[in-house]
């Protein structure tokens, strides 16, 4: 019989490990709550520049969902769990996307709040993972530059 030993090799000291994820779980719960309500838009965008908007939010949205993965990954591999569970998630976090058909400006501009709430919180983690968990931090530089260039997709939009 085959002795499998179920804890990394190289476990996590403890305490970086819980400094760490509470640097990146309000990045995986912000990024969550804009998976789910970038898709909310996608569906009830209208106007002129619907079909640009549209396909741009399933981008937006595979993009966050993508960042999300790799922040709960990067907390699960420090040896702790996760809990971005959809109630979690809905208390934890806040969106002004409507329910409801919406004019393309009104959409990208709620969508872009969203998204600049999850920017702060990944700068945040960047922040504060600087001098604790580099490997961390990586991981949140690589989040902030994906959301950054989405927003920045988005806002050419209303830029004049």
């Amino acid at each position: 019989m085959t002795n499998t030993n179920t804890t990394p090799a190289t476990a996590a000291d403890p305490t970086v490990a819980a400094a760490s994820a509470q640097f990146l779980t309000p990045v995986v719960l912000g990024l969550q709550a804009l998976a789910v309500n970038g898709k909310q838009a996608h569906w009830n965008v209208r106007g002129a520049n619907f079909i640009a908007i549209h396909e741009l939010l399933d981008t937006v949205v595979a993009n966050a969902q993508a960042g999300a993965d790799q922040a709960a990954e990067r907390i699960v591999a420090l040896g702790l769990p996760i809990d971005a569970r959809v109630s979690t998630v809905a208390a934890k976090t806040a969106s002004e996307v409507p329910a409801g058909f919406t004019q393309w400006e009104a959409l990208i501009r709620t969508v872009i709040a969203d998204m600049d709430r999850v920017i702060a919180d990944v700068q945040a983690a960047i922040d504060g993972l600087d001098e604790l968990d580099l490997t961390s931090q990586d991981v949140a530089i690589g989040i902030k530059e994906t959301i950054e260039k989405d927003r920045w997709f988005l806002f050419a939009h209303l830029a004049e």
